[in-house]
């Protein structure tokens, strides 16, 4: 079994209900079981201003499928929940990304982990954090705590906590 950190946000309809949702699908199969779920947070937009806040978090999950099978199976938890093809880093019903996949590292087209520029958006590592606060990034092994300590002091952090 493979300990993976998945991160899950959304900024269309029930932006919370949907991260919630996400979750249970992806664990409805048997196969990923979630561990634990961070807080939800209401973050400003990443990458592409001018939409709505999004409402983001991290699960924790177990799992004995693959890497690819991981991401297939987000892409279906996705596609189900009515998310169509937008203009990138734009509005979405539901986004799930792979974060982490244990120690693994893996690059190619459509999956790299760790998950590139996680390191510099604070609405992956202020939930990831909250689950793993000594995670270390299995590339540069620097620990995730200090990537958002800089994000801190560049100002670059701003996240309201809807739950605990």
């Amino acid at each position: 079994m493979a300990r993976c950190y998945l991160g899950l946000g959304s900024n269309l309809g029930d932006r919370a209900g949907a991260v919630l949702r996400a979750a249970a699908l992806l664990a409805a199969g048997g196969d990923i079981v979630v561990e634990r779920m961070s807080s939800l947070y209401v973050t400003r937009p990443w990458g592409r201003r001018g939409q709505p806040d999004f409402v983001n978090a991290v699960a924790q999950v177990e799992t004995d499928i693959g890497p690819r099978a991981l991401l297939a199976r987000a892409k279906q938890v996705e596609a189900g929940m009515g998310r169509t093809g937008r203009e990138r880093w734009g509005p979405r019903e539901i986004d799930i990304d792979v974060l982490l996949y244990g120690q693994e590292v893996m690059k190619s087209g459509d999956l790299c982990i760790p998950h590139p520029g996680m390191e510099e958006r604070a609405f992956v590592l202020v939930p990831l954090l909250e689950l793993a606060p000594d995670l270390v990034h299995p590339v540069t092994g620097r620990r995730f705590a200090e990537s958002l300590r800089d994000l801190e002091s560049r100002g670059e952090v701003s996240w309201e906590k809807l739950t605990t």
